[in-house]
């Protein structure tokens, strides 16, 4: 009896012992199955992100931008009569003494031929381009990338920024989409459209390769986009465009020492093609703030000249009669350290300040006058074309 005892007991104990293997066994199991599950859900959850995800990489092919702002973009062909003179034996001053002017030859006429591009930028028919691009031009004909041609008139040019606006009465006009060009940064992909060589609308690639670019001698006003997109003649007027087709600046200039591209290229930023434009149309022309002055920045040996204790500020190197300046009392060789509470850095800088004031305005100039100070007050008004600050 008492072995069958031990005997049941021994088994109860085995039993035991195996529910209890089974029992963790089965949790092992469980818990597993359970990570298992877990990570499944977060490969897919990873997976779905991924795929949904905006891609940080600019996109493989930029075919939808140029969809987008193609058709905006017109081919401008111009032309100017023009009077050759000739050279011949015939005009020399001592042969006519002798023969008069019966052996004169009388001057040829000539017809010059130039190509540009611009951009349609309003449903009202206006076309953005360069001023250089239709100056002095007799007869303009724009046509539109689908052979479509155009009938316009110049509604108003602006030769300090290099910008002109055309007018066509035509209707059903692609109008570009206008981006900001305020907040470019170096390394945005950029794309050029225009009529290169007159081959025809021509698309290029690059980057930005630097913005705020000014004092190159290129306009009086500058501020420009620099790109790396090829811009050869003919692309001047035309649209340079980022990644979504929208239009961020008009193609201007090259620098190059064989006058085909050479990587440096330059466009006006729309923000200020628009701020011209405006102005154009309100006024019919651009209205700026004039001081009558000619400047020369402030270098050491200047400095050194004319004993100055700091190196700032900028020499007054001429003054233009009865101009606003004249009538502030300031003289040549005066050196202009503020105006109006800001400390312009450079001759270029002075212009800016004044020509964005309208004219009217009264400004405050300080300076020096050798060891003296200066101060007064000037009147400025609307800068004439073509004049210097």
């Amino acid at each position: 009896m008492g072995f069958l005892q031990g005997m049941t007991t021994k088994t109860v104990s085995m039993q035991n012992r195996r529910f209890l293997t089974f029992i963790l066994i089965s949790i092992v199991a469980g818990l597993i199955g359970a990570l298992t599950v877990k990570f499944l859900l977060i490969d897919n959850d990873r997976a779905a992100i991924l795929k949904t995800a905006k891609p940080q990489v600019g996109p493989v092919s930029y075919a939808d931008a140029v969809q987008q702002a193609a058709p905006s973009v017109v081919n401008i062909y111009t032309s100017k009569l023009t009077v050759e003179k000739n050279n011949s034996l015939f005009n020399d001053p001592l042969f006519r003494r002798f023969f008069g002017d019966q052996f004169t030859s009388k001057p040829r006429k000539k017809l010059q031929s130039s190509l540009g591009s611009g951009v349609v930028i309003s449903n009202e028919g206006y076309i953005l381009t360069n001023h250089h691009v239709i100056a002095g031009a007799d007869q303009i004909r724009v046509v539109l990338a689908n052979g479509r041609n155009l009938d316009v008139q110049i509604a108003g040019t602006d030769p300090d920024t290099d910008l002109a606006v055309l007018k066509t009465d035509a209707d059903n006009l692609p109008v570009i989409t206008v981006g900001n060009a305020d907040h470019l940064q170096v390394g945005d992909v950029v794309l050029a459209i225009g009529n290169p060589f007159g081959v025809g609308q021509t698309v290029t690639m690059g980057i930005i390769s630097a913005t705020g670019r000014n004092q190159l001698g290129i306009n009086t006003f500058e501020n420009f986009i620099q790109t790396d997109a090829a811009i050869n003649p003919g692309n001047s007027g035309g649209a340079l465009i980022n990644a979504y087709g929208e239009l961020i600046g008009v193609n201007t200039a090259i620098f190059s020492k064989t006058g085909g591209s050479q990587g440096i290229g330059f466009a006006i930023p729309i923000s200020l093609a628009k701020g011209v434009m405006d102005q154009i149309l309100k006024r019919g022309r651009v209205v700026r703030g004039w001081l009558g002055i000619a400047g020369q920045d402030i270098t050491p040996e200047l400095a050194e000249s004319f004993g100055l204790a700091e190196k700032r500020g900028v020499l007054v190197s001429g003054v233009l009669e009865d101009g606003p300046a004249d009538k502030a009392g300031i003289e040549p060789g005066d050196i202009i350290t503020h105006i109006n509470n800001r400390v312009p850095s450079s001759s270029q800088e002075i212009l800016e300040i004044i020509s964005s004031l309208p004219p009217g305005s009264a400004v405050q100039i300080r300076g020096w006058r050798g060891k003296l100070s200066l101060e007064t007050e000037a009147v400025i008004s609307e800068r004439p074309n073509n004049r210097n600050e």
